[in-house]
């Protein structure tokens, strides 16, 4: 069965993002983001790969999951297809089609959808965002593991990590590391 991986930056009060979406305050040192652009190089969103250098194959993930809020934040500025190097998976209750026919919406029943993606051959399958998609695939026990890039910063408030109230969960740390600029990355695999 693959993997799901909940990878994404995150406030050390446990915010994804300000309540607008928007990402102010996250880090944007290159020592930081040349190490993150080589060990995650899928995760980088295609019109930045130039930018970024990214010219690596995908090492964890050939499919990624977007909530809708997530997927709106390139929507915004003209992106329609963040991530054609993987299969993209927009979940969107309010959404009619998809912007894009690269993109995949999902608007119903989303829990049998990420199981048949789960039994499915490949490599790893990242949710990149979406509070709310976070907590319901919590809760149906679908997240494998975690991995957070925790920001030396406090947001106040914003979207959580996960959307509403979770069960108290016991986490096994796999992997960490400290960066010079204050992030600190944690991997943890979920322990049901």
């Amino acid at each position: 069965m693959r993997k799901l991986t909940y990878y994404v930056a995150c406030s050390l009060d446990g915010y994804i993002a300000h309540q607008d979406g928007s990402h102010d305050g996250f880090s944007q040192d290159s020592e930081y983001l040349a190490e993150i652009v080589a060990t995650f190089p899928e995760t980088i969103p295609a019109h930045l790969h130039d930018v970024m250098g990214v010219k690596g194959e995908n090492q964890w993930f050939d499919t990624v999951l977007m909530g809708r809020r997530t997927y709106e934040v390139g929507l915004k500025v003209g992106v329609t297809n963040p991530y054609p190097h993987l299969k993209q998976y927009l979940f969107s209750r309010s959404m009619r089609e998809s912007p894009d026919a690269a993109v995949e919406l999902i608007s119903e029943d989303a829990i049998a959808r990420v199981k048949k993606l789960k039994q499915e051959s490949g490599q790893g399958i990242w949710l990149c965002g979406g509070a709310d998609l976070a907590a319901a695939l919590f809760a149906e026990q679908l997240i494998d593991q975690l991995i957070l890039k925790i920001n030396p910063f406090l947001m106040g408030a914003g979207i959580p990590l996960f959307a509403g109230t979770i069960a108290q969960t016991a986490l096994k740390l796999t992997d960490s590391k400290i960066y010079s600029n204050g992030v600190v990355v944690v991997h943890y695999q979920i322990n049901p």
